[in-house]
């Protein structure tokens, strides 16, 4: 068993990001930006911004950060996206999510235009990867590949199950490793014998939110396996894998914390910058 280290490769992908920014700078004169928007102030997402604008910092991005009150109402909060979609000096929009009850957060997202849609939520994006077309691709997904590609692991003719069928996570992973050349299944809460479906992976990716739900039985041999769950047990993170007992069967897995969820930021600052470039071409 060896680990993937994910904070360890998105160190990496910053460093490279960084230069690439200043490249793109020297190039066309300005600096990319990404825009993020948050609406009241829930603690998770507080934090999450704050991540997001330190991860900027450190790839050399410029982030232009805007904060709504909880009670902001719908008109305030589209009119905000539609002037940060109209500004040449910002390249990518993100806003956080959940946003407060009152509020459609649908309508909100479609003021996105594709071009800057770094989270890779819109329907053009999300059918641009369907079709294995140039896009932008979630972010967690998209880690997901690169850290399978930065450690080495071939998909082509593999077999992969992908746990979960969100439209985050799930949907976009299945069609991020169908375009990879594996054979991929994807499983859920409908599907018959689950356990016997993921002893066949080659590639087992877990993203459910369920602490533990993946065991040892369900894992054969040598398998890669990929823990995009982040659940709170007890005080302490844990992954939607069983960790202690399926590790010794894998030739490589992702830890909770420290796998797939410091590539979810890396990848958005990729995906900004990916924006940037093809919004000057």
């Amino acid at each position: 068993m060896n680990l993937i280290d994910g904070k360890q490769i998105a160190a990496q992908i910053r460093t490279e990001l960084r230069e690439q920014t200043a490249r793109f700078e020297e190039t066309y004169g300005k600096k990319v930006g990404l825009a993020v928007v948050l609406v009241g102030e829930d603690p998770a997402s507080q934090v999450y911004v704050r991540n997001k604008i330190r991860g900027c910092e450190e790839a050399g991005i410029r982030s232009f950060a805007h904060y709504l009150p909880a009670d902001a109402p719908q008109s305030a909060v589209e009119e905000l996206v539609s002037d940060l979609a109209a500004d040449d000096a910002v390249h990518g929009i993100l806003v956080q999510l959940p946003l407060p009850a009152h509020l459609d957060a649908e309508r909100i997202l479609a003021r996105i235009p594709a071009s800057k849609d770094v989270d890779g939520f819109s329907a053009e994006n999300i059918g641009r990867l369907a079709l294995a077309e140039e896009g932008t691709v979630a972010c967690t997904p998209l880690g997901v590949m690169e850290l399978l590609r930065r450690s080495g692991v071939e998909t082509c003719g593999k077999r992969a199950v992908v746990i979960g069928r969100s439209n985050i996570v799930g949907r976009p992973m299945a069609l991020l490793l169908l375009n990879a050349d594996a054979t991929v299944t994807v499983c859920h809460s409908r599907t018959r014998d689950l356990a016997g479906i993921c002893r066949q992976a080659d590639i087992l990716v877990a993203a459910i939110g369920k602490p533990r739900f993946v065991t040892a039985e369900m894992v054969k041999e040598g398998a890669v396996v990929i823990d995009v769950g982040i659940n709170r047990v007890d005080g302490k993170l844990v992954g939607d894998v069983d960790f202690e007992n399926v590790a010794p069967k894998t030739s490589l897995i992702t830890p909770v914390p420290g796998g797939v969820g410091p590539m979810t930021i890396a990848m958005l600052l990729s995906n900004t910058l990916a924006c940037a470039k093809r919004m000057l071409r």
